[in-house]
């Protein structure tokens, strides 16, 4: 970034931080210090990473999960986040549209960047999951592990069944899903 750890953010950075999310100048200003508070040296580390990681998820293992945000939030693919790649994924995934999140979202599944999620990809990131979350939460019977719940998902999503995900077949399951749930608390009164 051009600062030195600690350092108030400069101006022309802050003028290009707003321009690329919807925080507030006292936000980023907040975001910058609490970021530097935690990462002196002005980066934060994929082990760092998982430790933050680790202080919500700590009934299960959040490791490999934390390593596949990572990537999404190492923007530039360098191995490290600096402030400006933290803040604009937080953006994304906090304050982003629906279809930015569920673009992100895609794009966390398609580890290798070819355009479609893999059964193999879809696997992974859903083992991460059920890894990270423990037994906290029960599953129903047709998800209670992650190679179920890959093979409920790939049956419902790849309407082309050529075993591999588009982003729009992706982004069409995620959005029938998400209507479907506010469908039933809708009916259901929980709204």
């Amino acid at each position: 970034m051009g600062n030195k750890p600690g350092a108030k953010l400069q101006n022309t950075e802050l003028i290009e931080l707003r321009r690329q999310t919807t925080f507030t100048d006292a936000e980023i200003q907040e975001w910058y210090k609490s970021f530097h508070k935690d990462c002196p040296s002005g980066d934060l580390t994929a082990d760092d990473f998982k430790k933050i990681y680790a202080q919500f998820f700590s009934s299960g293992d959040s490791s490999t999960f934390a390593e596949h945000v990572f990537r999404r939030f190492d923007i530039n693919g360098d191995g490290k986040i600096s402030f400006r790649e933290f803040l604009i994924s937080l953006n994304t995934t906090a304050r982003g549209s629906l279809d930015e999140k569920l673009d992100w979202a895609f794009r966390l599944y398609d580890r290798n960047g070819d355009g479609y999620i893999s059964r193999d990809e879809m696997f992974a990131i859903v083992d991460a999951i059920y890894k990270m979350i423990g037994s906290t939460i029960q599953m129903p019977e047709d998800e209670s592990t992650a190679e179920k719940r890959t093979n409920k998902i790939f049956r419902t999503y790849d309407s082309d069944h050529d075993g591999k995900l588009s982003r729009d077949e992706f982004i069409r399951g995620r959005i029938s899903i998400f209507l479907s749930n506010k469908m039933s608390k809708l009916i259901h009164g929980n709204i």
